[in-house]
């Protein structure tokens, strides 16, 4: 087993001490605790060799999501604590189809028998404002740690929300480490596409506007350090069954331009119809750009077309999507949703891309520049989901998920063909 993170030991002595001396004074009123149960399958058949030379990656394995948030002290500055710690479980998963993102991968290629991390936030509250700082999930259209395998994603930083303005939410964050979903520790680096910066983190500002209302938006911007600024607006209308929703990003390269020079602006449009137990969606998206429209952080882009294994970034990519779901609640079996969705890609022309950059590098090899994307790209991909919770008894609020995806591409896009299962069974415990 992986020993904790130094800031997870920390961590435990500063709920300590804290709890100890406030006791009488807030920090445990209102605290909540959880610890999820998370059992995941995940098996990905590639129906070309993907680029690992491996037909198929299957991974079975258990792990526990331990969660902890505190209230506040008394005063005109409370104090509390968020805490978190996982253990991850192999159950199942060799070295010949190892590397499924469930499981950390040793040196020689097989996927690590158990692994685990902790860490936490000291949180601070003044009227209606919070701070946090130290490690957290975020959840930001600019930087969005994600939830999609065993362990959840964190980073390492500070977040002040604050509510002074009715109807506003102004949100500002720096982060400095990243711990991923296989991974016990953070570290300094930021991934995306073609983007990476291991020094100096990313930082972010916005405002969530009228969430509750009708008629709401969202407005932010970001740096990532000497690679990119990125900008993002959002405006949605919600009422009676109807939800309309757009979305657009600019990114612009900045300082260094580690990534290389960036130009690129992503948008979608979306209209979702619910009447009775059914709804329909489509949605629209388009990226206009040299470049793919990247991100860092698994969940960082808030396009319509960006679902469960392609996103539809590609460089001059054109997308539709069209979803369908129905709520088995109105037949007799409430806790049961059936999901499904088609989208389809086209246009992708990844051969501007400037050279030299991280989405054109050059290939000592050939001794010439090696685009991400070709010219001509097109891929769909196909889910089909299905998940039901328990509603009442002692499984309550058990849920199991069974999820189905395709996806197929040519070859100047570069995508896997490849089907995937997920098997996925979630039970929390509160306390």
């Amino acid at each position: 087993m992986k020993g904790f993170s130094p800031s997870g030991i920390t961590l435990a002595l500063l709920l300590g001490g804290v709890a100890n001396t406030t006791l009488a004074s807030g920090f445990l009123d209102d605290a909540k605790g959880e610890v999820l149960s998370r059992n995941f399958f995940l098996s990905n058949d590639y129906r070309s060799p993907s680029p690992s030379g491996k037909n198929y990656k299957q991974e079975w394995a258990q792990g526990f999501i331990g969660t902890f948030a505190s209230g506040f002290t008394d005063g005109s500055i409370g104090f509390g604590l968020d805490a978190h710690a996982f253990y991850g479980l192999k159950l199942d998963g060799g070295k010949g189809h190892s590397g499924t993102g469930l499981l950390p991968v040793d040196s020689d290629g097989r996927s690590e028998s158990d692994y685990s991390s902790a860490g936490g936030a000291l949180k601070l509250k003044a009227s209606r404002t919070t701070l946090a700082f130290g490690e957290m999930t975020v959840e930001t259209p600019v930087f969005d740690t994600s939830d999609k395998r065993l362990q959840p994603e964190y980073a390492t930083g500070f977040l002040l929300n604050s509510r002074e303005i009715d109807n506003v939410n102004l949100v500002a964050g720096h982060f400095t480490a990243f711990k991923n979903q296989d991974s016990s520790s953070g570290q300094g680096d930021f991934q995306g596409y073609g983007a990476n910066t291991k020094a100096g983190g990313i930082s972010f500002i916005g405002a969530d506007l009228f969430s509750d209302s009708p008629v709401g938006g969202a407005l932010y911007a970001s740096d990532l350090s000497e690679t990119w600024h990125q900008y993002y607006a959002n405006l949605h209308f919600k009422q009676s069954g109807v939800l309309l929703d757009a979305n657009v990003y600019h990114t612009r390269d900045t300082g260094q331009a580690l990534a290389g020079e960036i130009d690129n602006t992503a948008f979608s449009l979306s209209g979702k119809y619910a009447f009775g137990p059914h709804s329909v969606m489509l949605g629209w998206q388009r990226i206009n750009g040299d470049t793919p429209f990247d991100f860092v952080g698994g969940d960082s882009i808030y396009l319509a077309n960006s679902i469960k294994y392609a996103d539809f970034n590609g460089a001059h990519e054109r997308s539709w999507q069209a979803r369908y779901d129905l709520d088995f609640g109105a037949f007799g079996i409430p806790g049961l949703n059936f999901m499904t969705r088609y989208v389809s890609g086209s246009h992708i022309d990844g051969t501007h891309a400037p050279k030299g950059g991280a989405y054109n590098p050059f290939d000592a090899d050939s001794g010439q520049y090696q685009p991400q994307q070709g010219d001509g790209g097109k891929h769909w991909e196909r889910d089909i989901d299905l998940r039901y919770i328990v509603q009442s008894g002692a499984a309550k609020d058990l849920s199991v998920q069974l999820s189905h995806v395709s996806h197929r591409a040519n070859s100047a896009q570069a995508g896997d063909d490849i089907d995937r299962i997920y098997v996925v069974i979630q039970y929390p415990l509160g306390f």
